[in-house]
C-alpha cells in the first residue's frame, strides 16, 4: 500500500541511494581524505554544542491533528518578498571547493535549480563573481575584521558583483579548537610537504582527480577568494591567520558602518541572545540568523534551537532565520514552530556535494523537501505557515 516506485539511481551513483540526509555522511566518508571528512563532519573541542543542537530536535515532539484535507498542501514559502519552493536553504560553508569539485558553484546551482536560497561563504575558494554569475539569486556571507578600510572595500565588491543580500557573521572573533580534524591531519594553514596528507590524497583517487588535480591541477593553487576587495591568501599560506585580520575587533560600530554603506538586504548570523537580537534590530538590519555555527565555534553554549525559542518569545519586528542541527524535514518544521521564518542547512548539503556533485545536492534538497511535505500532511497542515496550529511539547 505504501510502496513508492522510483527510477533506480545510475550505476555507481551512490549518493542517489541515500534515503535521508544522514546517509550522505557515510558516502562522503569513503570519498574524502580523512583530514577533510573530519573537518566537515567534526565540531570544536568536545563537540558538545553540536550534540546539543541535534538533541534539541529529538527532545521536541508534535501533537498531530488528523482528518484534515491536506491534498492541496505546498511547501512554498515567502521570505523578504521572494517566493521559495521550500522553507529552507543552504547555509554558508567555507572550503567547499576542496570538498567537492567546484563545490561553491555546485551548491549554488543546485539551490537555484530547486528554487531555494544559497549563501556563499566568505571563506570560499571560488571568486564571488563566478558564483553570482552561475547562480544570480545567491546571497553572500562575510567574515569581517574590525578594520574600516577592509570592510568598505569588501562591501563595495559584493555590491559590484550583484549580490542583493549580505550576511555578516558575528560569532568568529577567534579561531576555535578543531581537535578532531587536527588529529586526522587538518590544520590551518595546511603544511606544505605533509606526507600524511599526501598519502591521504593518493589513497582517495576519486577526490584526488575530481577536486585537487582537476582543471590542470588548479586545486594546488586555490586561494581564499572572498575575504577582501581582492583575492586573499592561498590555502597553503603560512601567514593565513595574520592575513585574515582582526576579527576580534569587529563590533556593533562596524555593523552600523556596513548598514550605511550597503543598500541591499542585511542580516547578522551567529545571534544567540535576545539582547543581541534586539541590538541587531536597532542597528537596522533586515533579519537575524540564530546560529552557533553548527557547533564549530563555541562549545559551551546552549543549543541553537533553545536560543531560537528564547529570542522569539521576546518578539522581533524583523524576520528570524535559523541554522544548526537540521537533519530531517520534521526538524525544519520544529524550527518554524519555535518561531523561525526560514531555516538553513549546512553540513549535509556539503557532504552530498562530496558524495554526488550537483546530483547529490539536488537529491538532498529533494529528500528534505519531501520530508517537509510528508510531515505537513501527517500533522494536518497545508503550508509551513500553518505550523503554528500544531502543538509541540518538550519531552
Amino acid at each position: 500500500m505504501y510502496a513508492v516506485t522510483t527510477k533506480p539511481p545510475a550505476r555507481g551513483d551512490a549518493a542517489r541511494r541515500a534515503a535521508n540526509l544522514a546517509e550522505f555522511e557515510q558516502h562522503a566518508r569513503r570519498i574524502l581524505p580523512p583530514a577533510l571528512f573530519h573537518y566537515v563532519a567534526g565540531a570544536s573541542e568536545d563537540g558538545a554544542v553540536h550534540e546539543r543542537n541535534l538533541r534539541a530536535f529529538r527532545e521536541r515532539a508534535f501533537v498531530p491533528n488528523v482528518l484534515v484535507d491536506v491534498s492541496g498542501r505546498s511547501t512554498a514559502t515567502s521570505l523578504f518578498g521572494k517566493d521559495y519552493a521550500a522553507p529552507f536553504g543552504i547555509a554558508p560553508m567555507g572550503f567547499s571547493r576542496m570538498i567537492a569539485r567546484d563545490g561553491d558553484i555546485t551548491l549554488a546551482r543546485a539551490a537555484e535549480a530547486a528554487g531555494v536560497p544559497f549563501i556563499l561563504s566568505g571563506a570560499s575558494l571560488t571568486a564571488m563573481e563566478a558564483v553570482q554569475k552561475a547562480a544570480p539569486s545567491s546571497w553572500f556571507q562575510a567574515y569581517l575584521p574590525g578594520e574600516d578600510d577592509r570592510i568598505n572595500g569588501l562591501v563595495d565588491r559584493v555590491a559590484a558583483a550583484g549580490f542583493g543580500t549580505l550576511v555578516l557573521t558575528a560569532d568568529t572573533a577567534v579561531h576555535p579548537l578543531h581537535e578532531r580534524a587536527a588529529r586526522h591531519g587538518f590544520v590551518s594553514p595546511v603544511r606544505k610537504g605533509d606526507l600524511r596528507l599526501a598519502w591521504q590524497g593518493a589513497s582517495h583517487p576519486r577526490w584526488l582527480w575530481q577536486v585537487l588535480l582537476s582543471d590542470g591541477m588548479a586545486g594546488l593553487g586555490y586561494r581564499f577568494e572572498n575575504m577582501d576587495a581582492s583575492a586573499g591568501p592561498p590555502v597553503l599560506s603560512s601567514t593565513l591567520v595574520r592575513d585574515i585580520g582582526r576579527r576580534d575587533a569587529f563590533s556593533w560600530r562596524h555593523v552600523e558602518l556596513v548598514r550605511k554603506r550597503w543598500t541591499g538586504k542585511l542580516l547578522i548570523k551567529g545571534i544567540m541572545s535576545a539582547a543581541d537580537a534586539a541590538a541587531a534590530e536597532k542597528a537596522g538590519v533586515d533579519g537575524v540568523i540564530i546560529s552557533n555555527h553548527g557547533g564549530r565555534q563555541i562549545d559551551c553554549s546552549i543549543a541553537a534551537l533553545d536560543a531560537l525559542c528564547r529570542i522569539t518569545d521576546r518578539g522581533l519586528a524583523i524576520p528570524v532565520l535559523y541554522d544548526g542541527g537540521v537533519r530531517r524535514g520534521s526538524d525544519v518544521l520544529k524550527a518554524l514552530k519555535a518561531g523561525a521564518d526560514f531555516v538553513f542547512v549546512g553540513r549535509p548539503m556539503l557532504l552530498a556535494a562530496a558524495a554526488g556533485g550537483t546530483r547529490g545536492v539536488a537529491h538532498a534538497i529533494d529528500l528534505l523537501t519531501r520530508e517537509v511535505s510528508m510531515n505537513m500532511a501527517l500533522l494536518g497542515i497545508n503550508s509551513p505557515g500553518e505550523i503554528g496550529n500544531v502543538e509541540m511539547i518538550r519531552e
